[in-house]
């Protein structure tokens, strides 16, 4: 008789919908494959715009600063309270876990229907576009030679990862250390060969203090975002469970004073108006500190950065589908775990395909596509402010399941991110607009889709308990197998 898998950390209730194989993820990463991943995925292609957003609303360059170490701070109070809950729940799914753990099935499915659709997938085509445009200035291919790029960076990063566990982790290493040495040139150039620029009075704030810093901190914690994919490793890190706290923390350290030293870069070698008014910041400092090919090295670096951000979402971002097909009947081809790669290869080649088709609609309507950067932001934060709420109620539902790690001034420390995202999520809300509409009606659809996965869930249910026989009046010791 064929066995399905259970999955890792598989609650009763849950109909057995797992794969028909019986490979699982197993324990194959280094906390330094752990740390790759996770500063991969942070450090991104948003710290060569974002920084001209945030200090365009902020009126020092004091205050600039402070608003990237909060950040860090915010993300590290994040990372204590994933810590918690990835050391005593590992599982591939991740946020999916700790969600269906604690709230049930609904959230969970929202939540991974989002990660098919939006979160993830919708980064990813993003990083495949920025991808395309410095590659193209590099080494154009045509009118549509972003597109081209975009494309065949989808497909090459999916067939990596399809290959195996062991060539995605080794590529993510590489582009990382890239990465950070790119980010460590940025910061040579700026504080070291950039001539000093004359200080222009500071222009008159446009906006409310209270409403800069608002949509200083949506930009801030967009540029740190990501660090939460690590959770989706957490069966996957070799040794103790505390060694993925171990990851999160010195990641979240990294990226924390790679930010405060590439800002102080920029602020040293353009100056609060020259960032401010920058449309490509990185380009502009490495054009003064190392004349006209500066831009084409800080090209290179920015495709690196996107590349190295994508793969790492590519790797994490499949297992949520895999543990979403593990538990769903409507979604279950997704559960399949390929023994020989160690790698959820349906899943992978599925989130390559929306990413696909994401590309396509980017070609047709660059302006649609952009949106994608508003919706993602609600539905992101929206969950993450639930996998918050999931710590405070699994400490009350199972306070006695061993905790390898525990979160530091319990209950201030999750109170205070759930705060943060709530914040956030506001703000991302009444700045998005329309955008976040969009997001909305995706995850309504999402909803659609849940009624169809519980109805399935009832007639499956009936139809097992029609075929089972009817008990005899003096039961029958079970068969031994």
């Amino acid at each position: 008789m064929r066995k399905r898998a259970s999955g890792a950390g598989r609650q009763r209730g849950r109909v057995a919908s797992a794969p028909v194989d019986m490979a699982r993820p197993s324990p194959s990463l280094r906390i330094v494959d752990a740390v790759a991943l996770t500063v991969g995925v942070v450090l991104g292609a948003g710290i060569f715009k974002a920084p001209s957003l945030v200090a365009a609303q902020l009126g020092s360059e004091s205050a600039v600063l402070l608003a990237w170490l909060l950040g860090g701070v915010a993300s590290l109070v994040g990372a204590l309270c994933y810590a918690e809950l990835a050391s005593a729940w590992p599982h591939p799914g991740g946020d999916y876990h700790f969600l269906h753990r604690a709230l049930g099935q609904g959230p969970a499915f929202l939540f991974a229907w989002a990660r098919l659709t939006v979160i993830p997938t919708g980064s990813i085509a993003l990083l495949a576009f920025v991808f395309g445009d410095y590659a193209s200035q590099l080494v154009p291919l045509g009118p549509y030679s972003s597109s081209v790029y975009a494309t065949a960076m989808v497909v090459g990063l999916t067939a990596m990862n399809v290959a195996g566990l062991r060539q995605g982790t080794r590529t993510q290493n590489l582009l990382t250390l890239l990465e950070v040495l790119g980010v460590g040139i940025l910061i040579v150039a700026g504080l070291l060969l950039a001539p000093t620029p004359a200080q222009p009075p500071p222009a008159a704030p446009s906006t409310s203090m209270g409403s800069a810093w608002g949509m200083a901190m949506i930009f801030v914690l967009l540029t740190y975002g990501g660090w939460n994919e690590v959770a989706c490793l957490s069966a996957e890190v070799r040794g103790s469970r505390r060694n993925l706290g171990r990851a999160l923390l010195v990641s979240i350290g990294v990226v924390t004073a790679l930010y405060l030293l590439v800002n102080w870069a920029y602020l040293r070698g353009l100056g609060l108006a020259g960032v401010g008014g920058s449309e490509a910041v990185a380009s502009d400092l490495m054009r003064r500190a190392l004349g006209n090919w500066g831009s084409q090295v800080i090209s290179i670096l920015v495709a690196v950065s996107a590349l190295t951000s994508a793969n790492a979402t590519v790797l994490t971002g499949a297992r949520t589908h895999y543990a979403f097909g593990c538990d769903s009947l409507i979604f279950k081809g997704l559960g399949y775990w390929h023994a020989r790669a160690n790698t959820p290869t349906r899943a992978l080649l599925v989130q390559g395909a929306i990413c696909l088709v994401l590309v396509g609609l980017g070609t047709l309507t660059r302006q649609g596509f952009q949106t994608m950067v508003e919706y993602t932001a609600p539905v992101f934060w929206l969950f993450f402010l639930l996998t918050g709420v999931s710590l405070l109620v699994l400490r009350v539902r199972e306070p006695h399941a061993p905790r390898p790690f525990r979160v530091p001034l319990y209950p201030l420390t999750p109170l205070l991110f759930i705060g943060t995202c709530a914040y956030v999520l506001y703000s991302s809300l009444a700045y998005a607009g329309l955008g976040s509409l969009a997001g909305l009606a995706v995850l309504g659809s999402g909803a659609v889709l849940l009624t169809v996965e519980h109805v399935r869930r009832v007639r499956t249910a009936l139809r097992q308990r029609s075929h089972a026989p009817h008990s005899p009046r003096l039961q029958q010791p079970k068969e031994v197998t």
